[in-house]
């Protein structure tokens, strides 16, 4: 048995003598230690012998609780997990409506990191960028967060006080991502000096994504032609009736004999507004001028080219942009001048007023990038192989969701959003 050996088990032998309240008094030191050193120094970095240094106390007595630096660090959210629950249920008493509730679930967040930025680094630069920290306890103690989130946007669709036909698994993700790319703008980026200013930004794009979306002003014809495509999709001409169009199209059987004549006339006219609309488009194929065309195209190709590289996406996601050296470099430069065609877009579209002339194209950007790592870390970079995703389809959602957001921005005012903190 060699000296540290000995020194270990002699420690852990003289333990007792301390009693509980030593205990807690000592494992509190450790952590507060651990906290100080990894968030100056950064987990790969940082060592027990110097934690254990911070906290006067000795390595082996750190080992007689965590099983090394990573059980350690990943026990941190364990260690706030009472403080933190209990100081949001306190801010969330006598709050009754889902609006209210929403918005102090994510000033709550964005405050808790503001008061406690060492822990906020360390949990986004070091634990969430550990593929081992999505299997621990840890994690599951940070998540119940992400639950409180999902439990209101579910209660808030059930009793009508959000759209009905919500993605609310979807928007919790949104809200997750752009609350941890905010605290990475500010702790490893250095963009802000805190989070809660932006939080007017944040809700107005969160709350433009809970209206409900206007009704599109279908035509008949419209309306008959989509009903058409979809029972031709399903039955061939032959099997198709015209009753079953009409019922789908919400018009009389009647109606459809007189704009189209009969089922062969009016499955020919199918093609036509596909096909002129093509040939409307192609101008605006190698130059898109529309802002909403090109916002849409920027947050595909970026989806769509960022991910096509899954060993470079994988270690992107997981080591380089949680490395707080990567924001002082000239690749994260880089990294801003492809966002910086983004925020241009907002811009114009604003100047344009296609876009809520309100939105902050910085907050926007983190929404984008947070959401798109959120996703893409699930699909490429963690063992969810068995699940089977529709990528395409996801894609489709978060384009769709964004523009909406773009074009139906509404910043609450600031009274409204400090009422009662």
């Amino acid at each position: 048995m060699n000296n540290e050996q000995t020194k270990e088990k002699k420690d852990k032998k003289s333990l007792p003598q301390y009693g509980k309240a030593n205990f807690s008094e000592k494992r509190q030191k450790i952590i507060a230690a651990a906290e100080d050193v990894v968030s100056e120094k950064g987990l790969r970095e940082a060592t027990i012998a110097e934690i254990a240094k911070a906290a006067g106390l000795s390595d082996s007595f750190i080992y007689h609780y965590f099983k090394g630096k990573e059980d350690l660090i990943f026990s941190l959210p364990i260690e706030r997990e009472n403080e933190f629950y209990s100081l949001l249920n306190e801010h969330l008493q006598g709050i009754w409506d889902r609006e209210s509730q929403l918005r102090k679930i994510i000033w709550f967040y964005l405050w808790y990191c503001d008061t406690n930025p060492k822990y906020a680094k360390i949990l986004h630069l070091d634990c969430l960028s550990s593929a081992d920290f999505y299997h621990s306890q840890g994690y599951k103690a940070f998540y119940k967060y992400a639950n409180i989130l999902l439990s209101c946007l579910e209660q808030g669709v059930a009793e009508g006080a959000f759209r009905q036909d919500l993605d609310t698994h979807l928007l919790r993700d949104i809200i997750i991502a752009l609350l941890g790319c905010e605290v990475v703008s500010c702790l490893a980026a250095n963009e802000i000096d805190s989070l809660l200013p932006d939080l007017g930004d944040i809700m107005g794009l969160i709350m433009s994504m809970l209206k409900p979306r206007p009704m599109l002003n279908e035509s008949k014809i419209d309306k008959i032609l989509n009903a058409a495509e979809q029972v031709f999709a399903e039955k061939s001409i032959y099997k198709a009736r015209v009753t079953e169009i009409a019922k789908i199209a919400g018009v009389s059987e009647g109606t459809v004999y007189e704009y189209f004549g009969n089922k062969e006339k009016l499955m020919l006219s199918i093609p036509e507004r596909h096909l002129q609309r093509l040939t409307e488009n192609i101008p605006e194929l190698f130059e898109i001028k529309n802002p909403m065309r090109r916002l849409r195209r920027f947050i595909k190709y970026y989806f769509y080219n960022f991910s096509s590289n899954q060993n470079f996406l994988k270690t992107f996601l997981m080591q380089i942009q949680f490395t707080p050296q990567f924001y002082k470099t000239d690749q994260f430069k880089h990294f801003l001048n492809f966002f910086q065609i983004f925020e241009e877009i907002i811009k114009e579209g604003s100047s344009q007023g296609c876009f809520s002339p309100d939105i902050n194209p910085r907050v926007f950007r983190n929404m984008l990038i947070g959401i798109f790592n959120n996703l893409t870390l699930r699909w490429f970079a963690q063992d969810n192989k068995n699940l089977p995703v529709d990528k395409t389809k996801k894609i489709d959602d978060v384009t769709n969701m964004l523009c909406f957001v773009a074009t139906n921005f509404d910043k609450p005012p600031i009274t409204m959003l400090y009422e009662g903190e």
